[in-house]
């Protein structure tokens, strides 16, 4: 039992605030809320036909959730005492709190609340449709179900929208964070999974303030059959810092949270419809289905637009096993041309036996099966015709046990209550192809490596920036390849130290980036008769490194939600131009970091495109475990970037190095 179970499943509901307090008691009326509602007014008798209590002490007992309709601070003094009575918690709706620059204010009803959970400030409320209780001072667009699935937003107007929803998702849960003053993200969505009755969670996050919390919360949620899938805003804003690295840009907000969802096994998604389309899965489904898809339509044009579409995606279809061939051939005969996407053509149409008989040979192949099917609409047209395929795709999903999608082209052809229709007998339909498609993607997201958590994130600092030698210094002392080198305040100073062979790379120190400062020269066959370099601090001789085939950037640095991130990709001078980079939270793992990069749009020109040599990329996996394990155990590193490393057939060496720290 949580903390959260009075507010979430309450016996009796109070509300303060009196056109608020009307709306919640027609909405637990329209829902059939069995338990007591009631106002509290100082000068109203009745409210909504209730009768109205003068104040908190003149209620039979302490509520278990309050909606509060008051003004700003009104509520801090009504927190104080409904969690002196013991109340068992409250959703606090006004706004101007911290959103509205008054921290102070947010503070004092923090402390006020103390234990009592609170939901908000400037938070709509909750709405439980399994027990029609409803702490909620609007509309909304949901009826009581027995199961179904848990809304939960930090924005109170995207969670409505979601609510008005009429693609057949069944909803048992709405529930609005707001500033997330007292209950935060992780233990407000934790509380309505232990539901029994919820059968998956769908989250619109702005932020998330704990994310080891939030990594054990997808954790249990996997364990107990229940999949979690997520928008999450602010990918495009700028980083946190206007750091001098590649890093700071390439691994920004947007990588670093879809990185970390990722490895959670959280699904991700993008738009509200892909959102809902996603839950609909999981609901009927469960949290993962299979990778081998196959896809049936009664057109070419639908089999030829289902593969164009799928590709943005890495949907595949794999070709048709041989025996599954000839079975489809007995039926189909010689005129459609058997393939993944299938075309069966209209020769079986209305024929329920041969239908079902292609549908579920075809689906026993695969993991999962997409049926395009757009219904006539009712209205002008008569759908009676697509009862035999509508019932060959369920016979299909129960004679294999896989999951058989059908797919509504457009998501108006097809009807809420059709989808409703096929839900109650197990199967799951898809509106809207480019949706269904993104949510099937999203649907099988593997689950995160049981156990891992993100490292504790630290607050900012001021940091400073290492000269480049003093950075390999730190790379070599953590069994980083560095190339030999020497540094002196001027050239002739560096010159009269080398005691190694050219060519060498002569590099101006006190630059953030010393290609566009011009302070690098290449390919020297000596050191004399250099001329100095304008603005340089000091210089840098270097053995020039060989032999490359490949020049990669590797970078890590401190995130203020995720602990560390690191960011591999083609690297060099044209990294920011290329922005082929992948993204990772620490801690990971060698295999972690290979399999990461093999996602990598340019990685054919690492693993031997061509007839090209093949890049040790092994050894550059290596390199970046090292380099985090050095980030986890030195918490005044704020940041190390290589770019290049240059990665040879075997080995690879780091011949540049930006390090910050504090």
């Amino acid at each position: 039992m949580s903390r959260l179970d009075r507010l979430l499943r309450p016996r009796h509901i109070a509300v303060l605030g009196a056109g608020w307090a009307l709306n919640v008691i027609e909405q637990c009326r329209k829902m059939g809320f069995k338990g007591p509602v009631w106002p509290v007014h100082p000068t109203k008798a009745e409210i909504g036909g209730l009768k109205a209590y003068p104040s908190l002490a003149d209620l039979p007992v302490a509520p278990d959730a309050t909606f509060i309709g008051v003004n700003r601070f009104a509520t801090v003094e009504v927190v104080a005492e409904l969690a002196a009575m013991g109340a068992g918690g409250a959703i606090c709706f006004a706004s101007g709190w911290t959103e509205a620059g008054e921290p102070g204010l947010q503070d004092r009803l923090v402390a006020a609340a103390g234990e009592m959970p609170i939901l908000g400030p400037n938070c709509y409320g909750i709405i439980n449709y399994l027990d029609g209780a409803l702490l909620w001072p609007d509309q909304h667009g949901g009826v009581p179900v027995q199961t179904g699935v848990a809304l939960v937003s930090q924005s109170s107007n995207i969670v409505i929208n979601l609510g008005m929803q009429q693609r057949g998702l069944p909803v048992a849960y709405v529930a609005c964070l707001g500033n997330a003053a007292v209950v935060g993200l992780a233990e407000l969505t934790g509380a309505l999974l232990d539901d029994p009755r919820v059968t998956a969670v769908g989250l619109y996050i702005e932020g998330i303030d704990d994310a080891p919390a939030f990594a054990a919360l997808a954790e249990k949620a996997r364990a107990m059959g229940k999949g979690v899938v997520a928008i999450k805003s602010g990918k495009t804003e700028a980083s946190r810092t206007a750091a001098a690295s590649h890093t700071a840009s390439l691994a920004g907000g947007g990588a670093a949270s879809s990185a970390f969802l990722r490895q959670i096994g959280v699904a991700e998604v993008n738009t509200p419809s892909e959102l809902i389309e996603t839950l609909k899965i999981f609901h009927v489904h469960g949290p993962q289905i299979g990778t081998r898809l196959c896809s049936l339509s009664c057109s070419g044009g639908e089999a030829g637009l289902v593969a164009d579409l799928a590709a943005p995606h890495g949907l595949e279809f794999p070709p048709v096993p041989a025996a599954t061939h000839d079975r489809l051939f007995a039926v189909l005969g010689e005129i459609p041309t058997i393939s993944n996407p299938l075309d069966y053509h209209t020769f079986i149409w209305g024929d329920g036996p041969k239908t079902t008989e292609v549908f579920s040979a075809m689906l026993e192949a695969y993991d999962a099966g997409l049926y395009i099917i757009d219904t006539p609409r009712a209205d002008r047209c008569d759908p009676s015709s697509y009862q035999p395929a509508l019932e060959a795709i369920v016979e299909a999903q129960r004679a294999t046990g896989k999951p058989a999608f059908p797919v509504a082209s457009m998501a108006e052809n097809f009807g809420e209550g059709r989808v409703r229709d096929m839900m109650e007998q197990g199967v799951c339909a898809l509106l809207g192809l480019e949706t269904a498609l993104a949510a099937i993607r999203a649907a099988q997201t593997p689950a995160g490596v049981p156990g891992w958590r993100p490292v504790v994130a630290l607050p900012a600092r001021e940091t400073v920036m290492l000269s480049e030698a003093e950075g390999k210094a730190l790379l070599a002392g953590a069994g980083v390849p560095v190339p030999g080198a020497v540094t002196g305040a001027t050239i002739a100073e560096v010159a009269g130290k080398v005691r190694f062979g050219g060519p060498y790379v002569l590099k101006g120190l006190g630059f953030a980036h010393k290609t566009e400062a011009g302070a690098v020269r290449l390919g020297l066959t000596s050191l004399e008769d250099q001329a100095e370099m304008p603005g340089a601090t000091g210089y840098l001789v270097e053995e020039m490194v060989t032999g490359a085939v490949a020049e990669v950037l590797l970078g890590l640095r401190r995130d203020p939600v995720y602990g560390v991130t690191l960011t591999l990709g083609m690297g060099g001078v044209t990294a920011e131009v290329l922005a082929d980079t992948v993204t990772l939270v620490l801690p990971v793992t060698e295999a972690q970091v290979l399999a990461a990069a093999r996602g990598l749009r340019l990685w054919p020109l690492l693993d031997g495109y061509r007839g090209r040599p093949k890049a040790d990329m092994g050894a550059v996996a290596a390199m970046a475990v090292r380099l985090g394990a050095l980030m986890l155990a030195d918490d005044s590193l704020e940041e190390i970037e290589i770019n290049p490393v240059m990665v040879r057939e075997t080995g690879a060496v780091a011949v540049d190095a930006l390090v910050r720290r504090v």
